[in-house]
């Protein structure tokens, strides 16, 4: 059949080329393909930047990646895991394909675009069994691979079971593997490797094996996942029954923890997240299992292996993340055995805890000064509707007519009278509040769960309420005259006075005038505040969980509502406070005390009055202590971060690479077949 000629609109244009055709089908092909997998050139300029800094061989000036240094470009610089970086020299066979052990840039660029495959960790280990590059793996292949990597010493692997004939048995002569049958047997193979191995060491075939060849076994296959805590401890699980040695029944229950260990650790996580002390036991454990997950995942051997390991040999204990960390952390060592500590002097100790506590001062400063400056004009609206009035006169309608007058009769700056004593009084105020709050809590936490009693948190916060109230109380009567003067004056026809007037007027014991309303309102905001703030994060945004870190928004969200209940129901406090310390003139009420106070206010204005200026009250409470806190969350992290004692497993890690994630995965499935595989063959 003969193609039908039209005319031609568009020029003949190759996908390889701009001016030729290609010379063959199989150029075109190949050109094809690499257009297809084109990445970026921010990719490639990252690529490059990688192999530039680790190729420190040249052949004749070309740079090239021996095996040490393709370790150092793609592993990741801080693993979770018990492989060595060395071990990653495991991949260099698979980027080598050239076999000249050097790695040039376009051997490079092809191993990172493998690595970009959602499927690279089998994808690579299937290519390090494909020794003849066929694409498919043959019997022969796999064994001669299989033996060269496990060693002399490691348990035989019977290569004629009927296990491996389903996948690999022969069929007329040959029968090779692809590549998604490969797939699913590396991951039955491990299941394998166990049933074959306790057979094997199973002499009297009486169901039983010796705790030192259990311990065997598991290393063969899965030394790599346990830390050396739970290595040492691995011949115990024969005290879980009677007789001294180990059933097969708990062999396979143990290497099913190993196998699902992502959802066990998601499951205790979940469960001492819900619970009052941050604790769990085994009936806690499999009622979470069951209420979290579609079918029971593990059963009751299972969980008993889990709090056998993490009890250290105590399995009906509450335990909490912290205990468990030896099991879900390849990595983990006890506390005692990370660092050698040296001692420290006494002085550097006391210098360190000084310069501790002068930072948390500064960072209150900071952060206190921040939130008050942005919100003092709302500061003031609030202030002066709930001033005393001249009874039967009402100066302001409402806060937006309290605006309006104030900028009418003192202009712009008449927003921020009174800033100064505010900003100057701020800095050791909100200091002394989130220092005794946090002090408090660290004391009261239960250190190994992180978690507080409401009751303590309650206290916490009162005290760093009433504590503050030595640096609040002179601020704000200094702060209120100052505002309240600047109407008056402009009424009046009088001079503004200074803050430092008024101190002298007022004199030591006159700064502390209405000191009991004020500890009224600081004691109870504080109470309502931090616990709320607490929560709002760790039950709301879920701060903490699987390692999560809140956003600024969530933190500055959670700040800001906490603020809100907490300015509203002291509303009441604020306004006796405010009324007892204002100066009062002629014609005005005279208050002798905060009963006083109570009891006139209620009488000349009724019980809507306590309430003055509580809407301006929470609008600026809530947006200052939201800003405050957040400043106070970020800045306090730096220079003096403290120890976390977080159990940190991939789960809970920041963000990686996802091409050195790959990889690591990849080296894991190879190492599934044994725990040296890599090392013996040279690859």
């Amino acid at each position: 059949m003969f193609p039908l000629s039209l005319p031609r609109i568009f020029p003949t244009v190759f996908c390889d080329s701009d001016q030729s055709p290609p010379t063959s089908r199989a150029a075109s092909a190949l050109n094809a393909v690499k257009n297809v997998m084109a990445v970026p050139e921010s990719e490639l300029k990252r690529w490059r930047r990688t192999f530039d800094t680790n190729a420190q061989t040249v052949v004749d000036g070309h740079k090239f990646l021996n095996s040490e240094q393709f370790v150092n470009a793609i592993a990741p610089k801080s693993d979770l895991s018990k492989i060595g970086r060395a071990q990653f020299a495991t991949l260099f066979r698979v980027a080598d394909t050239n076999k000249r052990g050097l790695l040039s840039w376009d051997d490079f660029v092809v191993f990172e675009t493998i690595l970009k495959r959602p499927d690279a960790d089998y994808w690579i280990a299937f290519q390090y069994f494909d020794v003849d590059e066929s694409g498919t793996i043959s019997y022969d292949e796999f064994k001669n691979v299989f033996n060269a990597n496990v060693g002399p010493d490691a348990i035989p692997f019977d290569f004629e079971c009927d296990w491996v004939k389903l996948y690999l048995g022969k069929k007329n002569g040959a029968h090779v593997l692809g590549y998604n049958e490969f797939t699913q047997l590396m991951k039955g193979l491990q299941g394998e490797r166990l049933r074959q191995a306790f057979k094997f060491l199973d002499k009297d075939q009486d169901g039983y094996i010796r705790p030192e060849q259990f311990k065997k076994i598991i290393l063969d296959i899965a030394g790599h996942k346990l830390s050396d805590a739970v290595i040492e401890r691995l011949p115990t699980l024969t005290t879980l029954s009677p007789g001294g040695r180990i059933s097969y029944s708990e062999v396979v229950a143990f290497y099913n923890v190993i196998r699902e260990m992502d959802m066990v650790e998601r499951i205790i996580r979940e469960a001492t997240s819900k619970t009052k002390d941050g604790r769990i036991d085994q009936a806690d454990f499999l009622n979470h299992c069951v209420s979290s997950t579609r079918y029971s995942l593990f059963t009751p051997m299972e969980a008993s292996i889990i709090f056998h390991f993490a009890g250290r040999g105590n399995p009906s204990q509450r335990l909490s993340i912290l205990d468990f960390g030896q099991l879900l952390d390849p990595r983990w060592r006890a506390p005692a055995d990370v660092v050698e500590t040296k001692p420290v002097s006494s002085v550097k100790s006391f210098l360190h805890e000084f310069a501790h506590s002068a930072y948390n001062f500064g960072l209150g400063g900071i952060a206190g000064g921040f939130g008050a400056t942005i919100v003092y004009p709302i500061d003031l609206g609030g202030m002066q509707n709930q001033r005393s009035t001249v009874v039967g006169q009402l100066l302001y309608k409402n806060s937006f007519d309290c605006v309006r007058k104030v900028l009418r009769n003192e202009g712009f700056i008449g927003f921020y009278r009174g800033l100064g004593p505010q900003l100057i009084g701020v800095a050791p105020e909100k200091a002394i509040k989130l220092t005794v709050n946090d002090f408090i809590r660290g004391r009261a936490m239960d250190p190994d769960t992180g978690k507080i009693a409401l009751g303590w948190e309650l206290v916490a916060g009162g005290t760093a309420g009433g504590c503050q109230v030595i640096f609040t109380n002179p601020l704000e009567i200094v702060k209120i005259r100052l505002q309240v003067q600047g109407e008056a004056a402009k009424l009046e026809g009088a001079l503004p006075k200074g803050a430092v007037h008024i101190i002298r007027q007022l004199g030591l014991l006159g700064l502390y005038r209405g000191a009991s309303a004020c500890l009224l309102r600081d004691i109870p905001f504080s109470a309502i505040y931090f616990p709320a703030y607490a929560h709002l994060k760790r039950d709301v945004f879920n701060e903490g969980y699987n390692g999560k870190h809140l956003s600024f928004l969530e933190t500055l969200t959670s700040a800001a509502v906490a603020g809100m209940p907490a300015a509203y129901f002291t509303t009441p406090a604020d306004v006796v406070k405010t009324r007892l310390q204002v100066e009062a003139r002629t014609g005005q009420t005279h208050y002798k005390g905060l009963t006083d106070a109570f009891v006139k206010i209620y009488r000349e204005e009724g019980f809507k009055a306590f309430f003055k200026g509580g809407p301006a009250r929470v609008i600026r409470s809530s947006p200052q202590f939201g800003f405050t806190l957040v400043a106070y969350e970020y800045l306090h992290k730096y220079p003096f971060k403290g120890e976390s004692r977080e159990v940190e497993t991939g789960l809970t890690s920041q963000p990686e690479d996802m091409a050195q994630v790959r990889a690591r995965n990849a080296l894991r499935i190879l190492l599934d077949v044994h725990g040296d595989f890599g090392r013996r063959s040279g690859a």
